[in-house]
């Protein structure tokens, strides 16, 4: 290696080890009101959230633009609850209280924001006497779990043309598959066929036929599952308390489990973009929001306040949570500094650990696998070892 390479790579390594705890910006309430604000989720710089209307008596949906969100607001709702949102692009879905007749369950809905002046509603999935709850959406597809407690299973949705939605299973195991989460053609979700909460995920590629493969199976419950690119995050009370753990899924057969947080006290209610990690944590006694960089493995604190900040979810440099500082529930928001979420800005030839860096880390996994040969059928690898020299004597 040149001199003025070694000299770059031992200055990133001092920097990532010299980097702050903490974002430097401001947090700032998005939207106060004396109404309570929950389960926020976010989209560049798009905002949605449910919000109990005192007045009313029910929950709607909210959309806003996080850097003007007064004058771009958008509400989604009626005279019955409208919950758990998510938002990808310029979709937003939620769950949907309908009462027909003589009875009532929870539907998916979902509405096209294109125009925030004339947004375009549309019913997912209503099937009478079953709840259909627990939306996610990834381009063109939504996911939710359907069913009666006891057997929910998993479905989704093309929504290609949002007017004609064609609905397919995804996974119809004995006992609960629920909560899921999606990226592309790969839906993760909790599932209790084996009496605790473990992490399942299917590859949705073929509609007609989902593979399914288990992520996490210890006992004890894993829960809570997101997902973004080939990584997985989720709730693990393996150890007695809950902990946040991520696994690399970028061979589906082998998922690679790593520890995020593993504090003697709780971190729940994950989310994930891109390389940072977020989630709420109460070693300070209290519910304070924590973040987790992949690429430079640094842990970092974004609130310290007395009071609660729970359900966070990111998106780029965005973070946005529940606050209770102000007496009620409302939607804070922050955005990170640079340096808490570098990324690698390109994949470097022999980066094998994927810390934008190739050093001696790289070097060392490539010896463990040395040699290794991955041909099928197996006799076509050929044994070179006979081949390489001798080390030379001393």
């Amino acid at each position: 290696m040149k001199y003025t390479e070694f000299l770059f790579a031992v200055l990133m390594l001092l920097a990532f080890s010299l980097s702050p705890t903490t974002g430097d910006t401001q947090e700032f309430a998005l939207l106060p009101v004396a109404d309570n604000q929950e389960m926020p989720d976010i989209y560049g710089n798009t905002v949605v959230w449910q919000q109990y209307y005192i007045d009313y008596g029910d929950y709607d949906i909210l959309v806003a633009d996080i850097n003007n969100p007064a004058e771009t607001l958008i509400i989604l709702g009626d005279t019955s609850d409208q919950t758990n949102p998510a938002i990808f692009e310029n979709y937003v879905v939620w769950q949907d209280y309908v009462s027909w007749q003589d009875s009532a369950d929870w539907d998916i809905s979902m509405a096209d924001i294109t125009d925030p002046n004339n947004p375009q509603t549309y019913v997912i999935s209503s099937i009478i006497d079953n709840d259909e709850q627990n939306p996610a959406i990834h381009g063109n597809i939504i996911v939710w779990d359907d069913g009666l407690p006891g057997s929910l299973n998993i479905f989704g949705a093309d929504i290609t043309n949002p007017e004609i939605p064609i609905e397919f299973l995804v996974s119809a195991a004995d006992f609960d598959q629920q909560k899921p989460a999606i990226y592309r053609n790969t839906v993760i979700w909790q599932d209790n066929f084996f009496g605790d909460w473990d992490i399942y995920s299917a590859d949705i590629w073929m509609r007609n036929r989902p593979v399914e493969l288990p992520i996490s199976l210890p006992v004890y419950d894993q829960q809570n599952p997101v997902i973004s690119g080939d990584t997985i995050v989720w709730e693990d009370n393996f150890s007695g308390n809950w902990d946040i753990y991520a696994a690399d899924i970028s061979d589906l057969n082998s998922p690679s489990e790593l520890p995020i947080a593993i504090e003697n006290s709780n971190a729940a209610s994950p989310d994930i973009d891109g390389n940072i990690i977020v989630w709420q944590d109460d070693r300070n006694n209290n519910w304070d929001i924590y973040g987790y960089n992949l690429t430079t493995k640094q842990e970092f604190q974004i609130t310290d306040n007395v009071y609660d900040q729970t359900n966070p979810a990111i998106s780029g440099r965005f973070v946005v949570w529940q606050d209770y500082r102000n007496g009620n529930s409302q939607i804070f928001a922050v955005r990170l500094d640079a340096f808490t979420t570098a990324k690698c800005s390109s994949k470097i030839p022999g980066d094998i650990n994927g810390d934008c860096i190739v050093d001696f880390d790289d070097y060392y996994i490539m010896l463990d696998h040395w040699l290794e040969c991955t041909i099928e059928p197996e006799e076509l690898c050929v044994d070179y070892t006979s081949t390489i020299p001798d080390s030379p004597s001393s």
